[in-house]
């Protein structure tokens, strides 16, 4: 186990949760098993209001299911988040960003919609880009009935819901609808050429989400292979070749997570586009650490993640 010893020793229980795997399985197998083990979600607390909605899809497409979380009592000019649940592209749903969207609102005053975007391989690029698109144009849409202040939205995503946040910061861009205050990455998903990487290092991916998951999780969302000539950036952001004119960003990675070098080379590259660009990189932090919630990396990055989101929300 080469990156065994570099593990933080709060995060030990990480070592002993099986990687996800989809070999010699259907996806649907694997859902089933995820579903079944994931622990019960709690009840909406009673400072918030939860409630669902429906986004009408771009260009004809198929409406998006949305999980809208807000604080009591209602309120106006709020700050606005589209959160992105991740999941490889492959797994997941909006109820997974439950406990964190409640905190959003309850200590940032935020109204917080987590979409429930279609899932890969049985949609590929760009139906689930184009599904968050379709959140984050109902979030906009509906500012003045929500109580959002439209100078005040941003995005959000975990994991492969951080590589479709990055990716949607970039169709926000090129499409010039709607503006996007802020982008708050957490270890995103972003370059599918990770997968044929010539040289990957032996410390990076052993836990949770392996290179083998990675290789399942982009072809499932490419249709193909990943690695090739021509993948468009609102599919892998690393892809894009000017990151100027993006929102102020915040990124989080650990220091033993397959993204890692994705991740700090995209940050790079915002700061050199002039991006306003933060960047936290925990030692000994596997992907996915924040499963352990008392460890003190996690209460360390939940002090850094609010802090990040109180300066990008406060009123303009």
């Amino acid at each position: 186990m080469p990156s065994k010893h570099l593990v933080d020793p709060e995060l030990a229980a990480l070592q002993q949760m099986p990687p996800i795997s989809f070999e010699g399985v259907s996806i649907a197998e694997v859902r089933a098993m995820m579903a079944a083990n994931a622990p019960p979600r709690p009840p909406p607390a009673a400072d918030v209001e939860v409630f669902e909605a429906r986004a009408p899809g771009r260009d004809g497409g198929p409406e998006v299911r949305l999980i809208v979380t807000r604080p009591k009592p209602a309120g106006e000019d709020r700050p606005g988040i589209l959160h992105i649940h991740g999941g490889g592209y492959v797994l997941g749903s909006a109820e997974m960003t439950g406990e964190t969207d409640a905190a959003y609102a309850r200590e940032l005053g935020a109204i917080v919609v987590s979409v429930d975007y279609r899932l890969a391989p049985e949609t590929s690029h760009p139906g689930l880009v184009e599904d968050c698109y379709a959140g984050l144009a109902w979030l906009h849409g509906q500012a003045e009935r929500l109580g959002v202040d439209r100078s005040r939205i941003a995005i959000t995503g975990e994991s492969a819901g951080g590589g479709l946040a990055a990716a949607l910061a970039l169709l926000a861009r090129e499409r010039g609808e709607i503006g996007v205050a802020f982008q708050h990455l957490v270890f995103p998903m972003l370059d599918d050429r990770t997968v044929v990487h010539p040289e990957p290092s032996p410390f990076f991916g052993q836990f949770i989400w392996t290179p083998e998951a990675n290789r399942f999780g982009w072809t499932s969302l490419l249709g193909g292979e990943p690695g090739g000539p021509d993948i468009s950036p609102f599919a892998a952001p690393a892809r894009a070749r000017d990151l100027g004119g993006l929102p102020p960003t915040f990124m989080i990675c650990g220091a033993l997570d397959l993204f890692l070098e994705e991740d700090l080379d995209y940050a790079r590259r915002l700061m050199r586009a002039g991006v306003p660009t933060e960047l936290h990189i925990y030692p000994g932090a596997p992907h996915g650490f924040m499963f352990v919630p008392d460890a003190e990396l996690t209460r360390t990055y939940v002090r850094d993640s609010m802090a990040a989101w109180a300066r990008a929300l406060k009123p303009r």
